[in-house]
């Protein structure tokens, strides 16, 4: 039918059919073209030549790699793959304002490691034998356990708001970073959690800073603490290296964690004092990660030391309280805390290092029930798998919780941990207090039952962990 209708348009009509006819096919070849043409450019933008060489071009889901010197380390630097990979090179890109009396205007630059970019072949450096490594490249490409920790580890400036009170401005008062520590006894019966919090600087540039440590022995719960300030410009530049009331954090080069203490008991006159270090497992961290939210809302997390072992005494009044051999974990948090909840827990056994959370930011900040939660496997070579489809649920007797379930279900990990409750110790806690009034912050320990399969590898065992919620 149509063949028909196209003979008798052109027995009648031959100059206008001879027209549209040379006019569709100019078209189809115009597109035909501009899909080729598009194809290419998709092309060429994903080649690694056009950034400086290589074969493989490793980008962020949204962007740049923020966290590229710890993958270049942590992840291409273990075992697993440092025999695979030839050569890494770390590049970004920027833009630059020259301002001059002849011109002005905005320049693309990108910046790089001058022996990194010719290990991977970019033609830009291969003559230039003026451009060499400074001492600031090496401490990037060859970073000292120390150096590196510390990176991880720093504190962050507390960021701009937007809106006034009358938009429902993110309340700067509510910013808080700290670092935590917590350590247990193999059977679980001895425990302690350790925090070294500072709040947002006030109009000097002080900021508020309370140390404070938390000791579970045999069921019975003391607290100490001691608080004082820091100027702002010597957290940013120092920290976690701080010192403040008396009690200090010291990073060594090797990577260990040195803690001294001076607190006083918060219900008794007891004085708690003492050294401990914790001495980390190489390779086991996650990097830095920041969720943001409307007006400028953040909540960040990092976790330097994700399985480790404490050693040293704390003279707790008159009795000497060892803690050698207890297990060690240490993260870092920073952001805005009013209104905010979260779910988190960790747990380890042998070789692999498990991690688990999800933040719940106000509802005026983002919404609660899109925010994902995530699960992260650690093993000896690095990371093994991660995973945002994680579920987490509690079981409550009697308003406590008894048992929570964690659950990771994507195509690289199918696994279930199931912490059945044994000890917890409820505080009500007034940074994160929102509309409702102040929330209790519940700290969980117990025994993790864990199963399943993460990157192909079967998991199968029995730990004691910790937990932490909110009622």
């Amino acid at each position: 039918m149509i063949f028909r209708l196209a003979i008798r348009s052109l027995a009648t009509r031959p100059l206008r059919t001879a027209v549209l006819s040379v006019g569709f096919g100019l078209s189809i070849a115009v597109m035909a073209e501009l899909l080729g043409v598009g194809e290419v450019i998709l092309e060429q933008a994903h080649a690694p030549a056009l950034v400086g060489g290589g074969d493989v071009l490793l980008t962020g889901a949204v962007g740049s790699l923020e966290s590229a010197r710890f993958v270049a380390s942590g992840v291409l630097g273990s075992e697993q793959f440092r025999s695979r990979v030839a050569a890494a090179s770390p590049s970004r890109r920027a833009t630059m304002y020259v301002l001059s009396a002849n011109a002005s205007g905005p320049i693309a630059v990108r910046g790089g490691i001058p022996s990194r970019e010719r290990a991977v072949g970019d033609p830009e450096v291969a003559g230039q034998a003026g451009w060499i490594d400074e001492p600031r490249d090496t401490a990037w490409i060859d970073p000292r356990p120390g150096d590196l920790l510390r990176a991880m580890d720093r504190f962050h400036a507390v960021p701009a708001t937007e809106g006034g009170a009358e938009h429902g401005a993110v309340g700067r008062a509510s910013y808080a970073e700290w670092l935590y520590f917590n350590a247990r006894s193999p059977d679980g019966a001895e425990r302690f959690y350790l925090t070294f919090m500072a709040g947002a600087p006030d109009e000097a540039g002080a900021r508020p800073m309370v140390v404070r440590l938390q000791l579970d022995r045999s069921g019975a719960t003391t607290n100490f603490s001691a608080a004082g300030s820091v100027p702002d410009r010597d957290l940013l530049d120092r920290a976690p290296d701080l010192e403040v009331a008396g009690n200090r954090v010291r990073v060594q080069d090797d990577g260990r964690y040195v803690v001294s203490l001076a607190l006083q008991g918060e219900s008794t006159g007891a004085r708690v004092s003492g050294e401990i270090v914790l001495t980390p497992i190489a390779g086991r961290s996650l990097p830095p990660a920041a969720i943001h939210g409307a007006r400028g809302w953040v909540s960040g997390y990092t976790v330097p030391v994700m399985s480790g072992a404490f050693s040293g005494t704390l003279r707790v009044g008159g009795e000497e309280v060892r803690v050698d051999g207890m297990a060690g974990y240490h993260d870092h948090n920073w952001g805005f805390w009013e209104g905010v909840r979260w779910q988190w827990g960790q747990v380890g056994s042998g070789d692999l290092s498990i991690v688990y959370g999800r933040v719940f930011p106000p509802p005026d900040v983002a919404d609660p029930g899109r925010m994902p939660g995530f699960l992260g496997v650690i093993g000896p070579q690095g990371p093994i798998a991660f995973s945002t489809d994680v579920s987490i649920r509690e079981d409550d007797d009697r308003g406590a919780p008894r048992v929570v379930t964690v659950e990771a279900r994507d195509r690289q990990m199918q696994l279930t941990l199931r912490l059945d409750v044994r000890e917890s110790v409820r505080t009500s806690m007034g940074l994160t207090r929102g509309a409702s009034g102040a929330m209790t912050f519940v700290q969980l320990g117990g025994e993790y039952h864990v199963t399943g399969r993460a990157a192909g590898r079967d998991v199968n065992f029995t730990a004691r962990g910790s937990a932490e919620t909110f009622r």
